[in-house]
């Protein structure tokens, strides 16, 4: 049996029942109604949304009076991102996750643009792979009114990025630099240095017409000859046709997986006319490939651990049975 068992209280009473002393709040400020707490993220996805918002040529939330002439710029006051952080752009140890935004900016396709900058931050390897700086990009390209370019550059202006542009028509390319030192945008002109150098070198002028332009001939021979060699390249691939390796430029030769088909069309690109054999167990090579000149004939090899890796990975990507998988991933499989 269990003992009953007293147990004696100190204070016998009982404490009366006060009501909490509420918080006073030292702070000047008026008191403001609690926020939902936001996503992490959410800043980010505000970032794409407004940049998205401005290549669709839609109006942002704000937008800027743009002046009839780019002469005429009248500067406005701008919030910048950067100045106020908002709590959605901190983790929860208070510290910034916003990074830094480049601005691609160009009156053509926005190719120069793009890779320049993607070759510029090939230098900031601890940026990229380490992620040791985070950087965003963002292309706007066939921005040919001064309409778009001002909302442009306010915009980058209010999220404190860079502008980078390759504008041919120089009094656009007048006005990007302008509106970036009115706004104290950082700013730079990828291609009017280079073209000006050269119209100096050559004392010619330039068109200053970008990429695409309606004045621009591009029906030149050259562009023929790269419509040909994309057109013979494609029919040749994989083998097929092996009567015209004769006609080829270039002949690729390996065993499957080692990037033929990519290459090809690269070269293709460039003017040459590529045929690519595949090397197959069990497979004759066509006599074709030993009848043709050898020295344009170039075979792509591959690390066989590497190769059965890829091959093993594609062959569950197909659906391809576990019993039929040991043959395909074999060296010589297709």
């Amino acid at each position: 049996m269990l003992a009953a068992t007293r147990f004696s209280l100190p204070n016998p009473t009982p404490p009366e029942h006060k009501p909490p002393i509420p918080t006073i709040s030292l702070s000047s400020e008026p008191p403001s109604k609690p926020q939902p707490r936001k996503l992490k993220g959410s800043a980010k996805l505000n970032l794409w949304s407004r940049a998205r918002s401005i290549r669709s040529g839609r109006k942002l939330e704000r937008p800027a009076e743009i002046p009839a002439k780019a002469a005429t710029l009248v500067e406005k006051p701008l919030v910048r991102t950067g100045d106020a952080v908002s709590d959605s752009d901190k983790e929860d140890d208070g510290e910034i996750r916003e990074g830094k935004s480049i601005y691609m900016v160009s009156d053509g396709t926005g190719w120069t643009a793009e890779h320049s900058v993607s070759a510029a931050l090939g230098q900031f390897d601890h940026c990229l792979v380490d992620h040791g700086c985070s950087v965003s990009t963002h292309l706007f390209s066939g921005v040919d009114d001064i309409e778009r370019l001002i909302e442009i550059v306010r915009q980058a202006a209010k999220e404190d990025a860079m502008l980078v542009y390759t504008i041919a028509e120089p009094s656009m390319a007048g006005a990007a630099r302008k509106a970036c030192q009115l706004w104290g945008v950082p700013c730079t002109d990828v291609l009017g240095p280079i073209t000006e150098a050269i119209a100096s070198h050559l004392g010619v002028s330039p068109s200053g017409l970008p990429r695409g332009a309606g004045g621009r001939n591009f029906l030149s021979e050259d562009y023929f000859q790269r419509i040909e060699a994309i057109e013979f390249t494609i029919k040749q691939d994989d083998g097929a046709l092996p009567q015209n390796l004769r006609k080829a430029d270039i002949v690729l030769t390996g065993v499957s997986r080692t990037g033929k088909t990519p290459l090809s069309i690269y070269l293709a690109q460039k003017g040459y006319k590529v045929a690519n054999v595949p090397i197959v167990m069990g497979v004759e090579l066509p006599k074709t490939l030993f009848e043709i000149d050898p020295d344009k004939v170039f075979a792509l090899t591959i690390d066989p651990v590497v190769l059965q890796s890829i091959r093993k990975s594609r062959a569950k990507t197909l659906g391809i049975a576990e019993h039929e998988m040991h043959n395909y991933s074999q060296m010589g499989g297709d």
